[in-house]
């Protein structure tokens, strides 16, 4: 992990085209201005784990559901 110590307004760049930078500081919270394409994502990280979590169940789902048609077709014998 690449740790780096900035001042409000100073930035760090990722990639030439996604700029982080530090808006403000308030005792242990820091708030982060980011600018990037409009195609990037970007996600707090619990929102991102809790997408990730919800796609995983959707795919295993779909798995049960692809297993119940094939049962109901006679290809589960």
């Amino acid at each position: 992990m690449l740790v780096l110590a900035r001042k409000i307004g100073e930035s760090i760049m990722i990639n030439n085209n996604i700029e982080v930078v530090v808006v403000s500081v308030d005792g242990e919270n820091v708030k982060l201005g980011i600018r990037a394409p409009k195609e990037v994502e970007i996600f707090r990280k619990e929102i991102y784990m809790n997408i990730q979590a919800s796609n995983k169940e959707a795919a295993q789902g779909e798995s049960s559901l692809q297993q119940l048609a094939d049962l109901l077709r006679g290809g589960g014998q």
